[in-house]
């Protein structure tokens, strides 16, 4: 079962062996995550792993993909973007597409510097709409959007 974990300057997407994990007390990892880097905590080793670097340009990329993820056919990620300037994108969704080995670089161009506070205000979760396939979203101290057909701009805010 795929689960994701951000890391400068990638995502990465890690698959588990549902069968296999284990539970673990909490006091054996309340200071692990204050000396760690790693954003995630499990008691056996991923069965594999695919990294997306967040340094991609916007488009469509070709990826090798582990036989574990083919049971996927699309995976919303969001992660940071390397912006250059306060006008430019700060955040990206990464469309993962296991099945077809690619992933699609989605620059939001409405979520700038410029605009928000990145420390205090993110893009933090993310889905697309069945009837209309557009995406949608919302994160802390953010109103819910809907994106622009192309998956970049903001089409409206959400109610």
């Amino acid at each position: 079962m795929p689960s994701a974990a951000v890391g400068a300057p990638y995502l990465r997407v890690l698959s588990f062996n549902p069968e296999n994990l284990q539970p673990f007390p909490l006091e054996n990892i309340a200071g692990w995550f204050k000396q760690s880097n790693e954003r995630i905590y499990s008691a056996i080793a991923p069965t594999n792993e695919v990294e997306i670097s967040c340094d991609l340009p916007a488009g469509l990329h070709k990826l090798d993909v582990p036989m574990e993820f083919a049971i996927l056919d699309e995976l919303l990620l969001v992660g940071s973007y390397p912006a250059k300037r306060t006008d430019e994108a700060a955040a990206a969704i990464f469309v993962f597409r296991p099945k077809m080995g690619e992933v699609e670089v989605l620059p939001q161009s409405w979520y700038t510097a410029e605009k928000f506070d990145r420390g205090y205000q993110w893009i933090a979760r993310v889905v697309r709409d069945p009837m209309t396939g557009r995406i949608m979203g919302g994160g802390p101290r953010m109103q819910n959007f809907e994106l622009a057909e192309n998956g970049c701009d903001l089409a409206r805010w959400l109610e």
